[in-house]
C-alpha cells in the first residue's frame, strides 16, 4: 500500500465517526431496462445444510466451482456466501471451529487438510469477475441446544459469556468480551482472505419468543448504569450494544483493509407508522423494536457500505405490502447503497419476478437486487434460471462503484494488442496492478462494438467479458467481420478508468 493510501486510512478511522454521517452519495442513475451497474447477489446459505457434509474434499471443489459457473450463466455478479453459521467455520481458522454443516461433526477438518473452501470460493468468483461476500451470523452459537460443540470452543473456555434463549445459545451481546472476540473474527478473516465483503443478515438480538424474555439481566445490571443507561432503559441498552458491535466491525475492516466492504441484509420493516411516524404503512414485527437492530443510523453513521433490506412479501400483502416497503426505504437510505432482497419462490409463484424487479430499476436509490434463496437458481427452480440469464439479467453489469470510499479513477490499460498464434486470436494488454493497492486495476472490462457503430460504453449491453486476466480469447467468425474491442480497468472499488480500443478482423 502506498503513502498516500496508508495516510488516508488513517485519516478514515480517526474521523469515521464525525465524517461518515455526512457524506453525500454519488451514486448515479439512469432508467435502464440493463443498466450498466447493478448489484445482482444470491445467498448460499450453510446453516441446515446437509449437503455438503455428504462430499469429500474433491466433491466439494467441484460442487462449489459448478455453483458459481451456474450463477455466473444466470448474471448473479456477488455470491452471498455463509462462513460462519454457528460461531464456527467454513475456513481454515485458529479462532473458531471447522463447521458441523461442513464436515457433519463440528470441528472436524476435511479430509484433504490442504482444502479450505473459503479460499477456493473465492477465487472461483474472482476468476470470473464475480465477488464473493462472506456472510456471518455475529451472536448465533447453536441452532439446537442438544448440538455438541467441539472442544475448541469458546464456549467450552468462557460458558458465562452465553446466554440461552428458547432452544437456542447465543453470545450474550451485552458484553464487551464478545464484542472484541467477533471482531478479531472478522479481522482474521478479512486480513486471510481476499474477500469483497463482509456480510451480516437480520439475526443480531434473535427473534422475540412470545411470553419469553431474552436472559440478558446479569450483564444488565453490571454495564447499563456506567454506560448512561436506567433500569427501564434496557431495550435502548440493546440497540447501544448492536450498535457499539457495527461500529466496531466497520472499523475493524477499515484499519485491515479499507477496500472491503461491511453490508447488512435487515428484516424488512425498520418501523411501523403506528410506532413511529416516519415508519413504514405496515404491520409487523420491527427492526429497531424487536430486533435491537437500529439499521436508519447505521447507515445515515456511515458503518455499513452497503444496505440490502429483505422485502420478501408480495406485492398487495396486507401486513407488509412490498411496494410499500420498497418505497418507503427509497426514501429513507440517505442516498447511499441500497439493494433489495427478494424471495424468489414467493416472487415466482405469484409471477411478480419481473415485476419487482422492473420496480427496483425505477427507483432512484436503489442498486440492485439479491435473491433468496440462491440454490433455486442453481436448481432452476421453476425456470428462475433462464429467466434470470434471458430477460432479467440479459445483459452483464458491474456492481455499482463505492465512491464514497474512494472516488477517482485507476489507470488505464497500456499497449492493447491483438495476438496471433496458429491456432487462436486474443488481445492483451498490460496494467499497473498491485494486490496491496486497491486504487490499482484489480479487474477489467471489456466490450465489444461492430465496425462503425458509436462507442458507448455506458450501454451494458456492449459489455464482452469481467475478468481479472489482461487478456480474452477472441472468435473466429471466417476472417472478415470488423469489430472495434474496448478494455478499461476498475479498482477494487468498483471505479471504472478510461478506455483503451483496438480494432479487429473475426
Amino acid at each position: 500500500m502506498n503513502r498516500n493510501l496508508f495516510l488516508v486510512c488513517l485519516l478514515i478511522i480517526t474521523v469515521f465517526i464525525s465524517s461518515c454521517g455526512t457524506s453525500k452519495s454519488t451514486l448515479t442513475y439512469k432508467s435502464d431496462l440493463n443498466p450498466k451497474r447493478e448489484f445482482r447477489g444470491a445467498w448460499i446459505q450453510t446453516v441446515g445444510q446437509s449437503r455438503y457434509s455428504q462430499m469429500n474434499s474433491a466433491a466439494m471443489k467441484f460442487y462449489l466451482a459448478d455453483m458459481v459457473r451456474k450463477l455466473d450463466e444466470a448474471g448473479i455478479n456477488a455470491v452471498i456466501f455463509q462462513i460462519r453459521p454457528e460461531a464456527d467455520a467454513f475456513y481454515k481458522s485458529d479462532l473458531e471451529p471447522w463447521s458441523r454443516f461442513l464436515t457433519g461433526q463440528q470441528g472436524k477438518a476435511p479430509d484433504d487438510p490442504d482444502f479450505d473452501p473459503l479460499a477456493f470460493i473465492i477465487d472461483e468468483c474472482h476468476k470470473r469477475g464475480m465477488e464473493l461476500h462472506a456472510w456471518l451470523n455475529p451472536y448465533r452459537v447453536k441452532t439446537n441446544i442438544s448440538n455438541p460443540l467441539a472442544k475448541n470452543h469458546i464456549y467450552n473456555r468462557y460458558p458465562d459469556r452465553f446466554v440461552q434463549y428458547g432452544n437456542q445459545l447465543f453470545f450474550d451481546p451485552g458484553l464487551p468480551e464478545n464484542r472484541s472476540f467477533i471482531c478479531e473474527v472478522v479481522q482474521d478473516i478479512v486480513f486471510r482472505y481476499n474477500v469483497d465483503a463482509i456480510h451480516m443478515d437480520d439475526y443480531f438480538y434473535p427473534y422475540p419468543i412470545a411470553g419469553e424474555s431474552f436472559p440478558d439481566d446479569r450483564s444488565f445490571k453490571e454495564f447499563a448504569a456506567s454506560q448512561g443507561f436506567s433500569p427501564t432503559q434496557r431495550n435502548d441498552w440493546r440497540r447501544n450494544n448492536v450498535n457499539l458491535l457495527i461500529q466496531q466491525i466497520k472499523l475493524t475492516i477499515a484499519s485491515t483493509k479499507p477496500w472491503v466492504r461491511f453490508g447488512i441484509s435487515p428484516f424488512g420493516i425498520y418501523r411501523n407508522k403506528r410506532n413511529d411516524p416516519n415508519g413504514s404503512d405496515t404491520n409487523g414485527l420491527q427492526n429497531y423494536d424487536d430486533l435491537y437492530a437500529d439499521i436508519k443510523l447505521w447507515v445515515e453513521k456511515g458503518w455499513i457500505d452497503y444496505n440490502l433490506p429483505q422485502l420478501y412479501w408480495e406485492r398487495g400483502h396486507n401486513a407488509a405490502d412490498y411496494t410499500t416497503l420498497l418505497h418507503w426505504w427509497n426514501a429513507n437510505n440517505f442516498g447511499q447503497h441500497l439493494y433489495i432482497g427478494q424471495d424468489l419462490k414467493r416472487s415466482i409463484d405469484r409471477n411478480e419476478l419481473n415485476t419487482k424487479i422492473i420496480q427496483t430499476r425505477n427507483m432512484p436509490f436503489v442498486h440492485g437486487n439479491s435473491y433468496w434463496y440462491g440454490y433455486q437458481i442453481l436448481d432452476n427452480f421453476e425456470g428462475v434460471a433462464d429467466s434470470l440469464k434471458n430477460d432479467i439479467h440479459s445483459a452483464k453489469a458491474l456492481i455499482p462503484a463505492y465512491t464514497h470510499m474512494h472516488d477517482d479513477r485507476p489507470k488505464r490499460v497500456n499497449k492493447l494488442t491483438g495476438v496471433y498464434t496458429e491456432d487462436m486470436h486474443f488481445i492483451t494488454w498490460e496494467h499497473n496492478r498491485d494486490i496491496a493497492n486497491p486504487e490499482t486495476a484489480q479487474k477489467f472490462v471489456v466490450y465489444r462494438f461492430r465496425d462503425k457503430e458509436k462507442i458507448d460504453i455506458n450501454q451494458a449491453k456492449n459489455i464482452v467479458d469481467i475478468t481479472p486476466d489482461n487478456f480474452l480469447l477472441l472468435p473466429y467468425e471466417g476472417g472478415e467481420s470488423k469489430y472495434t474491442y474496448v478494455v478499461t480497468a476498475l479498482d477494487a472499488f468498483g471505479n471504472e478508468s478510461k478506455e483503451r480500443k483496438i480494432k479487429v478482423k473475426l
